[in-house]
């Protein structure tokens, strides 16, 4: 037996495409077709529940992107129920003399069941619903979204440099910063699409309102005119039918403008509504002692009800009798454990010289759940994230990091050591964070001015209350963790050169044997010792290049080490390899080079003064050096200023010399040789140094 097919084109993905597009179409076709009183109870008990599942959905999410489909929903909702009006308002006019049953036993329930067949009482209930909607619930709705929209836009630029600081931290990897910044954008769409949507569900307020009005009018003159029923009775009739469908549409409306304002106005927590609700309003024993007892004396006065009043502050007194309990069950400290008995000095032995870390943090008192697992610090895992960046983009594997607690120590101040020397300090302020402007921001903050201690820029210490504020304001906004990782981060950076011992070179050229074995062993150690081969990269990591492409600098060394020995020679050489790398570095994704040239007065200077005293002993007159770091710091801020970074571009013979020179005075700049740049670059020359030499 042949089993049954279906077409390619239908699929559980294909349906889930088509779902739209059909409920789209069978809402418009609604309002053109005429549907039986069955099709309607069953469509009104739909809405119903759709606006319920919609409400509760709300109340369950996290934070509003969980729903990132509620703008569209609204439309769907809206659209839903201004279809079921015209439909119902078709049956109510055609079929409307022959009982309040003419529309269906949904409509008939709301009026009669609902209002108690009086539709008088039916109207105010009605206009009071519609106003509840229309003025409270829609109108806040949609301002905070208004509001939300706004700030969320503001917000922007200062979460993006947020992201981008965790990503050159080591914090996060490119996946996760790009999902971050997707959600960045997708939450300004957000409120944006639901500033627009709220003007459905106002909009829909108002035309039930109008479908009602014209269903009273209009069902009188049907009823008078062409069905001869009287004045009384039609007009019971119809008041009764009309009331019953505005209120069967008047109701989900009011739900869904109630899971509208849930979402847009919830503040962005761990927790649910409900779970923020019973956290905030009922966990602190206080304030319900003291409304127990406001309670229970108002129930104490003659002519109020005694039984309600009492029985509540009974009940609010037990809540906090038992949160009281619960709060001192969690803060009793654990007994201290013995303290053990100092042992008997022992001999001195060659056990107790520590080896110097190479990498140290020392951190104070209250940096410590920073970097302890057992209270929640992240440090750790941020301190492997760095190392494993550094990794992958400079080319070894960093030191551990090796953490103690330091109580010579201010409490918030942590230290950066490097062979037991300090190379970096820094303040951090836990449950604080540091908003730092990157020269963009506009207006002050309340709190601690600061700067920042990886880069210096200007920064102020804020409470948790001021973050969405201030990153609307422009800040770039992290947490003190983040500041000490992202001050490591570059001070291993800066650092690399030091970072790299025998070890790691052999550990390199391990790495690099699995792959190319015949090529370390033609080189290492026939035609280079091991020491050399540190220096050229210990020099490279000095100026900032990168060493990932060990199997270029490996085959460069083994084809010039026959005829030099000189580190800084064939660092030269090496870098001349590397040129395509060291100018993607400089200058990614662009083919015009913006550099900073030498005037060629100052450049024959410098020649001569190489030539004279050869590579090793050239020295720069003092005046003239003087001169070359001014104009080099003034070329250096004007390229700065335009966005551009600060290469000098020189001939090859002067590029050690000047990078020696300038790298103590202008570590930011980067001195390039001609031979370094490949042949595709274009160069332009947009400064020059030693015009007034």
């Amino acid at each position: 037996m042949n089993s049954l097919k279906f077409p390619a084109w239908f699929s559980a993905e294909n349906s889930k495409a088509l779902a739209a597009p059909l409920i789209i179409i069978m809402i418009l076709a609604m309002m053109v077709l005429p549907l039986p009183a069955i099709v309607l109870d069953i469509l009104f008990s739909f809405n119903i529940a759709l606006a319920i599942i919609i409400l509760l959905t709300s109340l369950y999410t996290v934070k509003p992107l969980d729903f990132m489909a509620f703008p569209t929903v609204l439309l769907v909702s809206t659209m839903l129920r201004l279809s079921l009006n015209v439909a119902s308002t078709r049956v109510v006019l055609t079929e409307g003399h022959t009982g309040p049953d003419a529309a269906g036993k949904v409509i008939e329930a709301f009026g009669h069941f609902l209002i108690g067949g009086n539709y008088t009482v039916g109207i105010v209930v009605f206009i009071i619903l519609t106003i509840i909607n229309f003025t409270v619930v829609t109108k806040g709705a949609g301002r905070i979204a208004e509001v939300g929209a706004r700030f969320a836009l503001d917000a922007m630029p200062g979460k993006q440099m947020a992201i981008d600081a965790d990503l050159n931290a080591g914090l996060i990897a490119e996946q996760e910063a790009r999902r971050r910044r997707t959600e960045v954008a997708q939450e300004a769409e957000f409120y944006g699409a639901m500033d627009g949507a709220s003007k459905y569900v106002r909009g829909d307020a108002v035309a039930g309102i109008m479908v009602t009005i014209i269903n009273i009018v209009g069902g009188l003159v049907v009823g008078m005119l062409q069905h001869d029923l009287g004045f009384s009775v039609a007009l019971k009739n119809y008041t009764l039918l009309a009331i019953g469908d505005g209120l069967v549409a008047q109701i989900p409306s009011l739900i869904i403008s109630t899971a509208a304002g849930v979402v847009v106005s919830r503040v962005a927590s761990e927790q649910d509504i409900g779970g923020q609700l019973v956290t905030q309003l009922f966990t602190k024993p206080r304030v319900l002692y003291i409304t127990a007892a406001i309670i229970g004396g108002m129930g104490l006065i003659p002519g109020m009800p005694h039984f309600s009043f009492l029985l509540l502050a009974v009940g609010l007194g037990g809540i906090a009798y038992a949160g009281t309990h619960l709060i001192k069950k969690e803060t009793i400290a654990p007994e201290p454990a013995a303290i053990a008995a100092p042992a008997e000095s022992e001999e001195a032995t060659w056990q107790d010289i520590v080896p110097v870390d190479t990498l140290g943090l020392e951190v104070g008192y209250r940096l410590i759940p920073l970097v302890d697992k057992g209270q929640g610090g992240e440090l750790l895992r941020r301190i492997k994230g760095i190392r494993k960046k550094f990794a992958q983009e400079v080319g070894f594997l960093a030191p551990p990091v090796h953490i103690r607690d330091n109580l010579e120590l201010k409490p918030s101040v942590y230290r950066i050591t490097l062979k037991g020397v300090e190379i970096g300090t820094g303040e951090a302020l836990t449950g604080q964070y540091l908003a730092i402007n990157p020269g963009m921001a506009t207006g002050m903050l309340p709190g601690p001015v600061t700067s920042d201690p990886a880069f210096g820029l200007p920064a102020t210490w804020i409470e948790v209350s001021f973050r969405e504020q201030a990153q609307t304001m422009g800040y770039t906004v992290v947490d003190a963790g983040t500041v000490v990782a992202t001050h490591i981060n570059h001070l291993i950076t800066l650092h690399a050169a030091e970072l790299l011992g025998r070890q790691e070179v052999q550990q390199l050229l391990d790495h690099l044997s699995k792959n190319s074995p015949k090529l370390v062993e033609d080189l290492m150690p026939k035609l280079l010792p091991l020491s050399t081969l540190q220096k050229v990269l210990q020099n490279l990591l000095a100026e900032g290049v990168h060493i990932r492409d060990m199997q270029t600098i490996i085959e460069t060394l083994a084809e010039h080490a026959a005829r030099t020995q000189d580190p800084n020679e064939l660092s030269a050489l090496v870098r001349i390899a590397l040129g395509r790398a060291i100018v993607q570095q400089i200058f990614p994704a662009t083919s015009e080079l913006s550099v900073i040239a030498l005037d060629s007065k100052l450049e024959r200077l410098l020649m001569q003064a190489l030539q004279a005293s050869g590579p090793e002993g050239a020295g720069i007159e003092p005046g003239l050096a003087d001169t070359l770091v001014m104009q080099a710091e003034q070329a250096t801020r004007h390229q700065e200023q335009m966005g551009l970074a600060p290469v000098l571009l020189v001939p090859a013979p002067l590029r050690p010399l000047l990078s020696r020179f300038l790298r103590r005075a202008l570590p930011q700049i980067k001195v390039l040789s001609h031979a370094e740049l490949p042949d595709s670059k274009t160069i332009k020359v947009t400064s020059l140094v030693g015009g007034q030499v």
